[in-house]
């Protein structure tokens, strides 16, 4: 659990340092075709922190609560990424964490077995939800990765 509980505080410094000295224009750009820019990977990210944080509230405190999906492309097509401020988007990452964190580290260890039902994918345990959150960050990495190199920064 110790693992999973580092990567998951860890997320925020990873993801500031794969945007690190990105100008505007690179944040917004889309070089790999079909892909979202480096700005909405973050917003995406930002988007569904409070969907994980909530999931993890609702299993610790609830029995047996319904999680529900949420749809990442929706959330795309009207939360106006390409508007959005890079800065803020961390710092709301950044905040989330911390507050959540703050959360996990007291919790007992027969707590990690607690699960909800997500309403596509079944059973989930608070371990289940957490591996999850841990590998957000560091799953998405890999795209702005890819985009960097794309533009050859």
């Amino acid at each position: 659990m110790t693992e999973l509980l580092d990567l998951y505080t860890a997320g925020p410094s990873l993801l500031r340092k794969a945007v690190a000295g990105m100008s505007h224009d690179q944040l917004v750009a889309r070089p790999v075709p079909g892909k979202w820019s480096t700005l909405e990977v973050v917003c995406h990210l930002n988007d569904f922190e409070p969907v994980y944080s909530d999931r993890f509230r609702r299993v610790i405190a609830l029995k047996t609560p319904l999680l529900m999906v949420a749809d990442e492309n929706e959330y795309m097509k009207f939360l106006n990424p390409q508007e959005r401020d890079l800065n803020e988007e961390l710092a709301m990452i950044e905040a989330t964490r911390v507050a959540t964190m703050r959360l996990l580290k007291t919790l007992p260890a027969d707590a990690w077995d607690r699960f909800g039902i997500h309403s596509e994918s079944g059973k989930k345990t608070l371990t289940d939800l957490l591996r999850s959150a841990a590998n957000h960050i560091p799953s998405h990495i890999k795209f702005i990765e890819d985009k960097r190199k794309a533009m050859g920064i």
